[in-house]
C-alpha cells in the first residue's frame, strides 16, 4: 500500500490546484490544511477531498481565486462573504479578522457564508490559540444526520472546535461533531472496502446498517449517544442555528439554504479577562490533574482533547502517510489530465487497522 511524506503530498496538492487556476497562496493554504488533517490521523478531511474540490472548480461551484469579503463590519461583529472560495482560505481569512477584532474588543464573532468545505475546525481555533486567545469554530452544510428518533436527513453533523493555550502542557484542542460518524469517514471506509460500526447510520427506511452504500443511497448518520442521543441532537440544532441562520447561510435543511459551509467563529482575548500567565498556569494544573488521575479499568493513559492528533502527527511525520489505492487512483487521473507529476511513494506498508 502506498505511503507518502507530508512534503510530497503538500507539493502534489498545491500543484493540482494551481493547475486548476487557484492562486499560489490559495493553493498552498488548501494543501497545508488537507495534509495537516492527514498528519493528525483525520484522513477523511485530507487529500481524499482533492477530487471533490477539483470537480467543484470545474463545474463552477467553487472559485479557486476567491479570498472573501467582509460585508458587515460592526465593532466586534462581522459577516464574511466567502464568494464561493476554498473553505480553508475563507475560514483562515475570517479567523484573522476575528483575532484582530478580539484584540480591540476582547471578544469577537464572525459569521461566514458562501464558503467551501473548511475541513477540521481545530485548525482555525489554533490560529487564535497561537495568539494567546481562545478560539471557537462551528460549521454546518447540507443535511446528512437525522434528529434523535428520526430517520431523515435534517442536520449536518454539526462540528465544533475549540482551542485553549497553555504554558508547559500540550494545549487543549477540541474538534468533535454531533454525529456517530461524519460523511468524510463514510467515504473513507467505502474507499478502503470497510464496514461501518453498528449505530453509525440508518438506511433510507430507518433501519440500522453497517454498509457505506446504504448511507450514500439515502440513509442518514445518527446523533451520538444511543439512548441519550437527544443531548448531541440538541447541540447539533444549536450549532446549525449559529453556523447557518445567524450568518445568513441558512440551516442545513432550509429550503433557501446557500451552497457551501456556514461558519461561526469566536475569538476571546484572555488578557482582557484575566492575567494571561495565571490563566495558562491554571489550565496546566487541570491538565496535569486529569492526566495523573487514577485510571479506570482497561485504560493505561488519560489523554486530553487534541493529544491523540498531536501524537499521530509526530508519528506520521516520520513514518509517512498511508493513502488508499482508490484515492491515489482518482488523484492520479486528475494529475495526469492537468499535467501534474505524481510523486513516487517512499515506502510500501501494510494497510492500517
Amino acid at each position: 500500500m502506498p505511503v507518502y511524506s507530508a512534503i510530497q503530498l503538500r507539493s502534489l496538492t498545491k500543484n493540482i490546484f494551481v493547475a486548476e487556476s487557484a492562486t499560489e497562496e490559495n493553493a498552498e493554504t488548501v494543501a497545508n490544511h488537507l495534509v495537516r488533517a492527514n498528519l493528525a490521523g483525520h484522513d477523511s478531511h485530507g487529500i481524499l477531498r482533492i477530487p471533490g474540490y477539483a470537480s467543484s472548480i470545474e463545474n463552477g461551484e467553487l472559485d479557486p481565486r476567491a479570498t472573501g469579503t467582509l460585508e458587515i463590519d460592526d465593532h466586534a461583529v462581522g459577516v464574511f462573504n466567502g464568494n464561493r472560495g476554498f473553505g480553508q482560505v475563507i475560514a483562515t481569512n475570517a479567523m484573522r479578522i476575528a483575532i484582530d477584532k478580539a484584540r480591540h474588543y476582547g471578544v469577537s464573532a464572525i459569521g461566514v457564508y458562501k464558503c467551501g468545505h473548511i475541513g477540521r475546525m481545530a485548525d482555525y481555533c489554533m490560529m487564535a490559540m497561537q495568539q494567546d486567545m481562545i478560539g471557537i469554530t462551528t460549521a454546518n452544510m447540507h443535511p446528512i444526520m437525522s434528529a434523535f428518533g428520526g430517520a431523515e436527513r435534517v442536520f449536518n453533523a454539526s462540528p465544533i472546535g475549540a482551542a485553549v493555550p497553555t504554558s508547559r502542557e500540550r494545549p487543549f484542542v477540541l474538534d468533535i461533531s454531533m454525529g456517530m460518524s461524519v460523511e468524510g469517514k463514510i467515504f473513507l471506509k467505502k474507499a478502503r472496502g470497510e464496514k461501518l460500526s453498528q449505530g453509525e447510520i440508518v438506511d433510507k427506511d430507518g433501519k440500522p446498517s453497517i454498509e457505506p452504500d446504504d448511507y450514500l443511497s439515502g440513509g442518514s448518520i445518527q446523533p451520538f449517544g444511543g439512548s441519550l442521543g437527544y443531548k448531541s441532537y440538541g447541540l447539533a440544532f444549536l450549532i446549525d442555528i449559529l453556523s447557518g441562520a445567524l450568518g445568513g447561510s441558512g440551516c442545513a435543511s432550509s429550503a433557501d439554504r446557500l451552497e457551501g459551509n456556514g461558519v461561526f467563529m469566536i475569538a476571546i482575548d484572555i488578557c482582557k479577562f484575566t492575567a494571561l500567565e495565571r490563566f495558562k498556569k491554571t489550565i496546566d494544573e487541570v491538565i496535569r490533574k486529569v492526566k495523573q488521575g487514577k485510571k479506570a479499568v482497561g485504560f493505561n493513559e488519560i489523554l486530553i482533547p487534541g493529544e491523540p492528533e498531536f501524537l499521530e502527527e509526530e508519528k506520521r511525520l516520520t513514518s509517512g502517510i498511508f493513502i488508499e489505492d482508490s484515492t491515489i487512483g482518482q488523484i492520479s487521473e486528475i494529475a495526469s489530465r492537468l499535467h501534474v507529476e505524481m510523486p513516487e511513494p517512499f515506502i510500501s506498508a501494510p494497510k492500517p487497522r
